[in-house]
């Protein structure tokens, strides 16, 4: 059966090779604390002459997934889902391995085209999905339009927890690469992420902010994460574990969004002020009811998370 996952319990979504052998330790024993959600990935960060390597170090990892899970089903982990690197190899991973304690497979350079096959090869299983945007398509507004609608109506909704926007490969369609002082959002990707979120958000799709790719620099880093929460983005794709605490900070709900929210489910005056702003019941009743879910999964940041950020050298 398949397990019911919110998106906001994604966090940041840290990305390995499966060519690691530590993936077991990572995930069963808390290796790297922070960690919420983890992308087993086969596809860009394992080249070809590594990936044998790569498969049959992912089945040692699945089988250690399986025994842990068999002995003790309450076992705190991390989510877990594998990025198969196309259609052929995620339909012979369901047909040859071990699947038990993997959460879903990220579906790479999905496309409206590829729905029915990705579709025929987890249909039957328990496993979630996350397809990845990050084709030359997307930057199609009628493309994405008519995805977001076919998805709408197929039977994989209930499956699909967030959709990835991939900025790396969206950067290299158009031959550019991440800045390394400004953010996504101060180039062609800011359109990019307002067209998605008015077309797949719209629709009740959550979507999830890509990586920053400049480890060093956490100030970036944090001027990204602030607009990723501004375009109601509800994860991060990390490549670094130093980037988590910073990422799960700035996903945390504020303390007077979460006091407005309240407010705004349980007032019964149509229109009212809070904190100096309006609220409205009819309007802010949806924003109210993502802050909660938000808060629930990403905590409520308190004064001293706040000074984090405006301490740190």
């Amino acid at each position: 059966m398949t397990r019911s996952l919110s998106p906001f319990m994604l966090g940041a979504t840290l990305y390995m090779p499966a060519t690691r052998d530590d993936l077991a330790e990572i995930i069963l024993h808390e290796k790297i604390p922070d960690l919420r959600s983890l992308v087993v990935c086969l596809e860009d960060a394992v080249s070809e002459s590594d990936l044998a390597q790569a498969l049959l170090n992912l089945d040692r990892l699945l089988r250690a997934l399986e025994k842990a899970t068999c002995h003790d089903e309450s076992v705190q982990r991390p989510l877990v889902f594998i990025r198969p690197r196309h259609e052929a190899m995620a339909a012979m991973l369901v047909e040859k391995y071990q699947l038990t304690g993997i959460d879903g497979f990220v579906l790479p350079k999905f496309t409206q085209q590829s729905l029915s096959c990705w579709w025929k090869i987890i249909g039957s299983t328990h496993l979630a999905m996350m397809p990845t945007l990050e084709t030359r398509e997307v930057y199609d507004v009628n493309a994405m339009t008519a995805l977001a609608v076919a998805l709408e109506q197929h039977p994989c909704r209930e499956r699909i927890v967030a959709l990835r926007i991939g900025g790396n490969d969206l950067m290299s369609v158009i031959s550019l690469r991440h800045p390394k002082n400004l953010t996504l959002y101060d180039g062609p990707m800011g359109y990019v992420v307002k067209m998605l979120v008015a077309v797949f958000a719209s629709r009740g799709f959550s979507l999830t902010a890509p990586v920053c790719e400049q480890i060093d620099n956490l100030d970036l880093l944090e001027r990204e994460l602030a607009l990723d929460v501004a375009h109601g983005l509800v994860g991060k794709t990390a490549i670094h574990p130093s980037h988590l605490e910073l990422i799960h900070r700035g996903l945390m709900v504020e303390k007077e969004e979460y006091e407005d929210a309240l407010r705004i489910l349980n007032s019964t005056q149509a229109v009212f002020k809070s904190q100096g702003a309006m609220c409205e019941p009819a309007t802010h009743r949806s924003w109210a009811t993502s802050i909660l879910e938000r808060s629930k999964h990403c905590g409520i940041a308190r004064q001293f998370d706040n000074l984090f950020f405006a301490t740190r050298q």
